[in-house]
């Protein structure tokens, strides 16, 4: 019976502080990996996290922190890791532990640029952790409902679904219900898709586009992620499921969706970088853009919605004749 062992979380964000509670909650002690000594101290000052998810308070004895990656990597056996896609790279640059035998759980909804890969397939092309030691966590799961300890659905994703149902066990609780699935790669392309689309459908709430619209464009969204999973991991999967298509509809109409709040500024005129500066919190789904059109460019997928959104945020199309295209094109 595989055992989850020491369980350390790697980042500092508000899905990592969520995580780290409900991961604490179980085992009653935790490493965890933050970057900055100074949100440390205050931590441990404070009792909670001094920059996210400030409402949820934690046992300070129950932590055990580091900002030195290494001192957690050695000492811990599950890492779970909840950073942004577009800093992973620099986080493991710190490395001078081995990771391959560890039990490596990505919580990060997003694709490491420049590789082109999602964090399964980083860390076994780069770091060699065997696919049966690599997991996910995907669903509809907002950091805020979850740490409001509101009804959640969250699926486990690895090829060795006994280390997955592990995991399950040190996650669920009365608000945190889970299930298993070995399809790890869909769940981590389908995680990145959703919020290129939620920056659609903010888009379009920018440019006054009604909740009839918004049900068509979450309609074709579905539609084209189901084509892109096809390509890329033919497999016998629902798109239908929780993990899918829950995350694209909560991504997409949430008001605590980040992505969506990013595209409604772009659709009611901000700039890129106006909008980023605004909101001082990472949208992954620009980075996602970007990364999801090269990777499409070599599977030749048929992605409006994606193309859409790439020509507003990074060929600086006008969002009104960017949409109008897009929607002459729906049925």
């Amino acid at each position: 019976m595989f055992n989850c062992g020491k369980i350390a979380i790697i980042g500092g964000g508000s899905w990592a502080t969520a995580i780290a509670k409900i991961v604490v909650s179980h085992t009653h002690h935790i490493g965890w990996y933050m970057r900055r000594d100074d949100r440390i101290d205050d931590f441990r000052r404070l009792g909670h996290n001094p920059a996210y998810l400030m409402s949820v308070h934690f046992n300070v004895d129950e932590l055990f922190f580091s900002s030195d990656i290494n001192k957690i990597v050695q000492a811990y056996d599950t890492l779970v890791f909840v950073t942004p896609s577009p800093y992973l790279k620099n986080h493991l640059r710190k490395l001078k532990t081995r990771i391959h035998d560890k039990f490596i759980v990505t919580a990060i909804k997003g694709v490491v640029p420049d590789e082109n890969l999602v964090c399964s397939e980083y860390f076994h092309q780069i770091y060699d952790v065997p696919y049966d030691n690599l997991a996910c966590i995907g669903g509809p799961s907002h950091a805020e409902e979850v740490a409001l300890e509101r009804l959640s659905y969250l699926t486990v994703g690895c090829s060795d679904r006994e280390k997955a149902h592990a995991f399950t066990q040190i996650i669920q609780s009365d608000f945190i219900k889970t299930k298993t699935s070995s399809d790890v790669i869909g769940i981590e392309y389908s995680s990145v898709l959703k919020n290129v689309y939620a920056i659609a459908a903010g888009i379009c709430s920018g440019l006054k586009y009604g909740d009839n619209f918004q049900a068509v464009l979450m309609a074709n969204a579905v539609q084209e992620m189901s084509r892109f999973m096809q390509s890329v991991r033919p497999l016998e999967r629902s798109v239908y499921d929780s993990v899918y298509l829950g995350d694209l509809l909560v991504t997409g109409y949430s008001n605590f969706s980040r992505n969506r709040t990013f595209g409604t500024m772009i659709g009611k005129g901000y700039s890129v970088k106006s909008a980023q500066i605004e909101m001082e919190m990472i949208a992954e789904g620009y980075f996602g853009t970007k990364c999801m059109k090269e990777i499409n460019r070599h599977l030749h997928v048929n992605m409006p919605i994606l193309d859409a959104v790439y020509n507003i945020l990074y060929e600086r199309i006008a969002p009104q004749i960017e949409i109008k295209l897009l929607t002459d094109s729906f049925r």
